[in-house]
């Protein structure tokens, strides 16, 4: 029964929720928009679109800091704070804990940051997040912020795990492969990983696409096909 009502209420409840951050988001680009003082046409646009509340502040930011000409100060700053949460346990578990009364929060939040001389667009992005209690996921946005960032400057993430390091001329002959793939106007970023476990051969990453092209995966499609009933 308990279930059969939320069920029925799921529609309302994530309505309210949608409503919510698009407010927090409204919330961030007011917050933000007295940074940015450029004629309305010159507005860079979103380069592909991010959803959900994490998409919706990331969006908000790369629009601010990009029309204020700030995208590479703002992405720098994003990611020592990513780099404080990662190194410091007492600041991650401050920006996690949700009895830190508000108040507190934006605060501390307010005076670190403004210490450390961080941009106006970041401090004040970093303020918002406090009070409306979404500090907890900045790593998260960080990362979809700069996934917009790059597809802005026409970059192309890849992972390729090997079980050896590519020599420089396969590396340089696999960014060319892709960029016919993806377009001439793309740049490939690769990213190295040394994977004992696939045996051999490679496996690329980029975006949500994977290409399996590893000894382990061949094995096993192998050893599939040899369990086959024979066809007499």
């Amino acid at each position: 029964m308990a279930a059969r009502h939320l069920r029925s209420g799921l529609p309302l409840l994530q309505a309210r929720l949608a409503a919510t951050e698009s407010a927090a988001v409204a919330q961030v680009s007011r917050g933000l928009a007295t940074q940015v003082d450029k004629p309305a046409e010159n507005k860079i646009k979103v380069p592909k679109a991010l959803y959900g509340g994490t998409g919706n502040y990331a969006s908000a930011l790369f629009l601010a800091a990009a029309n204020a000409n700030s995208l590479e100060k703002v992405e720098s700053e994003i990611g020592d704070v990513v780099g404080a949460v990662k190194k410091s346990p007492m600041f991650s578990q401050f920006i996690k804990d949700s009895s830190v009364p508000k108040a507190t929060r934006v605060k501390a939040v307010t005076e670190i940051f403004a210490e450390a001389k961080f941009s106006d667009i970041t401090q004040n992005f970093l303020s918002v997040l406090a009070s409306n209690g979404r500090l907890k996921f900045v790593e998260r946005i960080a990362e979809r912020f700069v996934d917009l960032t790059m597809a802005h400057r026409g970059e192309v993430k890849v992972v390729v795990r090997t079980v050896v390091a590519l020599p420089e001329k396969e590396e340089k002959e696999l960014k060319e492969t892709l960029r016919d793939i993806l377009g001439k106007n793309k740049t490939i970023l690769v990213e190295q990983k040394i994977d004992q476990s696939i045996m051999g051969g490679l496996v690329i990453e980029f975006g949500q696409r994977v290409f399996d092209m590893s000894i382990r995966t061949r094995a096993k499609q192998m050893e599939s096909f040899l369990r086959q009933p024979l066809d007499m």
